[in-house]
């Protein structure tokens, strides 16, 4: 009973008694009636409610918000529906996929009572009938997607299960707004098959992207042998630049074999000016190892005091 209709009821109830007993008795009883009445026929419905009201077995109206008034004893209200929209999950365990993997799909449905009187007449539990829909539907869907598919297109089959509940629910009155699956769970087993392949996939296009840097660079190198077999002078220089980089540091002694000196092919002049010049910045000689030869440190140059 709302606030108002008990307010109602009880006022008149005390009008009747205090009447009843102070002036007239037959006044009092027909207020205590009238309260009765008021108590058993007067109803309010919120905003998002509607209420099915039947008479004598047959479908009379169906209210919506406000206060509204029924007959009593011929009129019934048999239903009283929410129109807001309500959630239900659902989910799927160990459905198979058309590839045949197990899989546990957890899923939510957001839906709502577009018609009342279709809620209320057509169907005896509409919100259980919505939960079985849902499962039967996601286990369809499961059945004809692949595994690839479902993890990874997660909106296409949100889509495809809105319009086959929506299908199906149709004729109740309800009306599906979305569908949304929250969680696909594949066994423990399958998840490190995938891991691993997902890392063969990784180091393979890391070894392809390698060969091609490799093969960028081979393909400068035989440009630049063009151009130093066209400038010997060019690889001369080179090589002195070579020598030199390596030995720079402070104290440090480079061997050399004997073959790749004779390849590198730099005169006896600019590798002793070379070597030279490093030994001067240590005061040490640097020793080549492989064919002998060491070019000692220059002396110091005097200075005039």
């Amino acid at each position: 009973m709302n606030p108002i209709t008990s307010f109602l009821a009880f006022a008149l109830f005390a009008a009747g008694i205090a009447v009843g007993y102070l002036e007239n008795l037959y006044l009092g009883i027909g207020l205590v009636v009238v309260a009765l009445i008021v108590a058993t026929s007067l109803k309010m419905a919120n905003v998002w409610q509607k209420f099915v009201i039947l008479r004598m077995g047959k479908l009379q109206s169906v209210k919506g918000a406000g206060l509204f008034a029924i007959i009593p004893v011929l009129d019934s209200v048999v239903a009283v529906i929410d129109g807001r929209i309500q959630t239900t999950a659902f989910n799927a365990e160990q459905a198979l996929t058309k590839d045949t993997v197990p899989v546990n799909v957890d899923a939510i449905i957001f839906w709502h009572v577009q018609d009342a009187e279709k809620a209320a007449l057509a169907i005896t539990n509409y919100r259980e009938a919505i939960d079985r829909v849902a499962q039967t539907s996601l286990r369809e869907m499961i059945g004809s997607s692949m595994l690839a598919s479902l993890l990874s297109d997660r909106k296409d089959a949100d889509e495809q299960l809105k319009v086959e509940i929506g299908q199906k629910t149709a004729p109740w009155g309800i009306s599906v707004s979305s569908v949304e699956i929250r969680d696909v769970a594949i066994p423990v087993a399958l998840q490190d098959a995938m891991s691993r392949q997902a890392q063969a996939e990784r180091e393979k296009q890391a070894r392809v992207i390698l060969g091609s840097a490799e093969a960028a660079i081979a393909g400068k190198f035989v440009e630049a042998a063009a151009v130093y077999a066209g400038h010997p002078w060019a690889l001369q220089l080179r090589a002195m630049n070579i020598i030199y980089e390596t030995t720079k540091e402070r104290g440090a002694t480079i061997l050399m074999p004997s073959s790749m000196v004779d390849s590198l092919n730099p005169s006896a002049a600019t590798l002793a000016l070379a070597l030279a010049g490093n030994g001067a910045l240590d005061g040490k000689s640097t020793p080549l190892a492989g064919n002998g030869v060491a070019v000692p440190s220059p002396p110091p140059i005097p200075v005039a005091a």
